[in-house]
C-alpha cells in the first residue's frame, strides 16, 4: 500500500488521495461502495479488526437502535482506538478523497495501510481472484492544510469531485446545467456532503463539528457548494493550492 517519506504531524490536517493502480475501478457495484465506506470507518482503529464479526456487531447495533436504544452506536464508536479524525470523504469510481487529521503517531500512514490492505483483499476475493499484482498505487497523494481558507477550499473541492460523473467535460466546457448538478450532489451517497447539510447518510464515519463550524453550519455548507456550481466551477483557486485529483 502507499507510503510517504516525510512524517505526518499530529493534530495537522491533510488532503489525501489514493487511486487504483492503472486507474482501474475501485468500485464495480453498489456493494463495493458500501464496503468502501465501511472500511473507512472500521479500519480507523489500531486494534485488530475482524470484518465478519464487526458486521455482525453493527447489525446488532442497528437492531438495538430500532428498538429504541439511541446510545448504542455512540458507545460502539468509542471503543475504537482511532488513528485519525476523518473530516471529509468522497469515493469515486477509481479513487478516494479523504480529509484527515492525524491524532496518533504515524496515524495517517497506518490507517491508509490498514484500509488499503483490507479493501484490496475484499475486492480481489470478490472480483479478481487470479490477479496478484499491486492493487493501489504505491504512493498516495497528500497536501497539508494550513489555513481556514484552504479548509473551505478543500471542503468544496472534495464534495464537488463527483460532478465529473454527471457532466464529464465540465472542466473544459463549464457546468452546463448547474441546478441538475446541485441535485446530483445532494443525492450522491458516497461522500460526506449529505451529512454536512443535515441529510443523515453515514453520520458515524466523519467528525464534522470542527469543519462545520468553520464553514458556518449546514446551510452555509450547502450554500458554498451551490454558489461554486452556479459560478461554473471556477478552479483557479484549487490549482493554486495544488489540490490535484
Amino acid at each position: 500500500m502507499p507510503y510517504r517519506k516525510e512524517p505526518f504531524e499530529n493534530n495537522e490536517i491533510y488532503h489525501i488521495t489514493t487511486r487504483r493502480i492503472g486507474d482501474e475501478l475501485l468500485f464495480k457495484d453498489t456493494n463495493d461502495y458500501y464496503r468502501g465506506v465501511f472500511s473507512i470507518y472500521e479500519f480507523n482503529n489500531s486494534n485488530p479488526v475482524e470484518i465478519r464479526k464487526r458486521r455482525e456487531a453493527r447489525a446488532r447495533l442497528r437492531k438495538e437502535q430500532s428498538n429504541g436504544d439511541p446510545t448504542s452506536a455512540t458507545l460502539e464508536e468509542d471503543k475504537r482506538n482511532k488513528f485519525v479524525e476523518i473530516l471529509v470523504f468522497s469515493q469515486m469510481p477509481n479513487h478516494i478523497h479523504l480529509l484527515l487529521r492525524q491524532i496518533q503517531d504515524n496515524g495517517i500512514s497506518k490507517f491508509m495501510q490498514k484500509f488499503g490492505t483490507g479493501y484490496a483483499s475484499y475486492f480481489k476475493e470478490k472480483h479478481e481472484q487470479k490477479r496478484k499484482e499491486y492493487f493501489f498505487q504505491r504512493r498516495f497523494s497528500s497536501v497539508p492544510i494550513k489555513t481556514e481558507d484552504q479548509l473551505r477550499t478543500v471542503f468544496v473541492y472534495i464534495h464537488t469531485n463527483p460532478i465529473s460523473l454527471c457532466e464529464p467535460n465540465w472542466k473544459d466546457k463549464g457546468i452546463a446545467e448547474p441546478e441538475k448538478v446541485i441535485e446530483f450532489l445532494e443525492n450522491y451517497k458516497w461522500s460526506s456532503y449529505l451529512d454536512y447539510i443535515g441529510k443523515r447518510n453515514f453520520p458515524s464515519v466523519t467528525e464534522r463539528e470542527f469543519l462545520s463550524e468553520i464553514m458556518g453550519g449546514e446551510e452555509s455548507c450547502r450554500k458554498s457548494i451551490e454558489e461554486w456550481v452556479r459560478y461554473k466551477g471556477e478552479i483557479k483557486e484549487f490549482a493554486n493550492l495544488a489540490l490535484e485529483e
